[in-house]
C-alpha cells in the first residue's frame, strides 16, 4: 500500500473515531443518562456529574486524534519515521496514561461521593485495562520510532 493510500485511510479512521464520539457524548450518553433516571429516580442526581465526567474525559481523546493526524499527514509525505512522530506518539501514551488515572480516580471520588455504583466501579477496571494497554502500546511505538528515524538518519548521511 502507498504511503498517501495509507495516510488516506488513517484520515477516513480518524475522522470516523472523532465522529462516533461525538455522536457519543452529545447524543446517547445523555439519553443513556435520561433512561436511567426514569426507570431509576434515585439516580437523578447523578446524571449531571456523570456526564461532565465522561466529557472531560473525552478532550484527552480528541487531542489524541489531532496528534494522530499530523502523524497520518507524515506519512502520507513518507516522513513515517521521524523524531517528531516518536514524539506525537510519546505524547498520546501519556495521554492514554493521564486519561486512564483521571478515569480511574474520577469514578473513586464519585464512588465516595455516593454518586457511583460499586459494579460500576468494577467494570471500569476494565476500561482502565485497556487505556494501560494504549498507553504502554504507544510508548513502544513510541520508542521504535524513534530508533527507525535514527536509522534512516544514519542511513540517509551515509548514502
Amino acid at each position: 500500500m502507498e504511503q498517501k493510500t495509507l495516510a488516506g485511510w488513517l484520515k477516513i479512521i480518524i475522522i470516523g473515531t472523532g465522529i462516533c464520539g461525538i455522536v457519543i457524548g452529545a447524543l446517547i450518553l445523555p439519553e443513556v443518562g435520561r433512561e436511567i433516571v426514569a426507570a431509576n429516580k434515585e439516580f437523578s442526581s447523578w446524571l449531571m456529574p456523570w456526564l461532565v465526567f465522561l466529557w472531560l474525559g473525552m478532550i484527552p481523546c480528541y487531542v489524541a486524534l489531532v496528534f494522530s493526524w499530523q502523524i497520518a499527514d507524515r506519512i502520507g509525505k513518507d516522513r513515517s519515521f521521524t523524531i517528531e512522530n516518536a514524539l506525537r506518539l510519546g505524547w498520546i501514551s501519556r495521554l492514554a496514561a493521564g486519561d486512564t488515572a483521571f478515569f480511574f480516580g474520577g469514578n473513586i471520588v464519585l464512588w465516595l461521593c455516593g454518586k457511583n455504583h460499586p459494579g460500576i466501579l468494577l467494570g471500569a477496571l476494565f476500561i482502565c485495562f485497556v487505556g494501560i494497554v494504549i498507553a504502554v502500546a504507544m510508548a513502544v511505538l513510541s520508542h521504535h520510532t524513534r530508533k527507525a528515524a535514527a536509522l534512516q538518519e544514519e542511513s540517509d548521511l551515509t548514502i
